[in-house]
Formats: structure tokens, C-alpha cells, sequence
């Protein structure tokens, strides 16, 4: 009878020389730890259990981890998107949020997501009285903040909602730079098949 260690060590070998002879390798790459307690990390967005979560989003709309897209603004639920009418965030006011109040279960907040303006103390203000009426915590920040928001607490599992609005200007950086020369340069390349 083997011990417990040893066979998860045969079982990892094993495992391993599957993977290699699979990618034409011919031995396993060591990793600096192999015990118990191995540090894992799994991408939230890649889980179908997890609900909806933003992907992405950009000037038109919102791409969903379901593959889905959302064309406009949009009021966004765990498990539920709905087209949200509303052109800016100067339309927003009690009857746009209208649906969120009348929601069962309640949600326990609202993330309102205003492209890419500054909220003003006035502006917000104005959303966070209507909807104290309801008892429903809000969270007014620019879109970009609002759907990593949104993701956070709807992973957390907590019972939340948001209204989105596409910005008029996306912020680009060097990683977005580099995803897109790769993109642009597996483009033109001829497979010598």
C-alpha cells in the first residue's frame, strides 16, 4: 500500500509527462513548490457559477463573460442584463432608477456607473436621497471603477446591481498597446502548413 505522498507524486509525474507530451516537450518544467498548500489562482470572470461579471467594455458597450454584448447603456443584475434607456448621465434621475426600487429581493446596493464624468456632489446627492427612500446603498463612480465595483461584490456574492454607461473616451495603456500589436502581428502571419 502506498502512502498518501507518494502517490500524489506519481500522480503529479504522471500528469506531468502528459501535459509535456502534449505540448512535444520532452520532461515536466519544475516549479519552485510542490506540497500541500500550493498556491492556485483562478480567473472569476471564467467561472459560469459566479454570474454575470463585465468583461469589457468600450464606447458602444459592455462585453459579458457569457460572450455576450451589451450595445448602449445597461442595468446589470447577477444573473440578469437589461438595456438600460438613458443617453448620459444628465438622464439619469428617479424614473430611470425607478427599476431598481421596485426589484424583490431588494438589492442591498447600486453601482452607477457615468461614463467617463466626475460625479458632482450635487449629482450625487440627488441619487443617493431618491434611492435612501428605499433603503438601497449607491455607489456613483465613472465606469471604469463601477464595473470592477459591480465584479467585486456580485463575486462576494452580495445582492447588488448596477447602471452602466459606456464612456465617450476609453484610457489606453501599455498593456492594451501590447495586446494589440500581438493581435495586429498574428494577423498577417502565413502558417507554413
Amino acid at each position: 500500500m502506498f502512502p498518501a505522498a507518494a502517490f500524489r507524486n506519481i500522480l503529479r509525474t504522471s500528469i506531468a509527462r502528459n501535459i509535456c507530451a502534449s505540448f512535444g516537450t520532452s520532461r515536466p518544467r519544475r516549479t519552485t513548490y510542490e506540497g500541500d498548500g500550493k498556491t492556485t489562482v483562478s480567473i472569476m470572470n471564467t467561472e459560469s457559477d459566479a454570474g454575470l461579471l463585465i468583461n469589457s467594455y468600450s464606447q458602444v458597450g459592455f462585453r459579458l463573460n457569457n460572450d455576450m454584448v451589451v450595445l448602449g447603456p445597461m442595468a446589470i443584475f447577477p444573473r440578469t442584463v437589461l438595456s438600460w434607456n438613458v443617453g448620459s448621465h444628465e438622464d439619469i434621475n428617479e424614473q430611470s432608477l425607478s427599476l431598481f426600487s421596485a426589484l424583490e429581493p431588494k438589492i442591498d446596493i447600486l453601482v452607477v456607473g457615468i461614463g467617463d464624468q466626475l460625479a458632482t456632489p450635487a449629482f450625487s446627492k440627488k441619487i443617493l436621497e431618491f434611492m435612501r427612500k428605499y433603503r438601497i446603498n449607491v455607489e456613483v463612480l465613472n465606469t471604469e471603477q463601477a464595473c470592477a465595483t459591480f465584479n467585486f461584490l456580485n463575486a462576494e456574492g452580495r445582492v447588488v446591481a448596477a447602471a452602466l454607461i459606456p464612456p465617450v473616451t476609453i484610457r489606453v495603456n501599455e498593456d492594451d498597446l501590447m495586446r494589440r500589436q500581438i493581435a495586429k502581428s498574428e494577423t498577417f502571419q502565413v502558417s507554413d502548413k
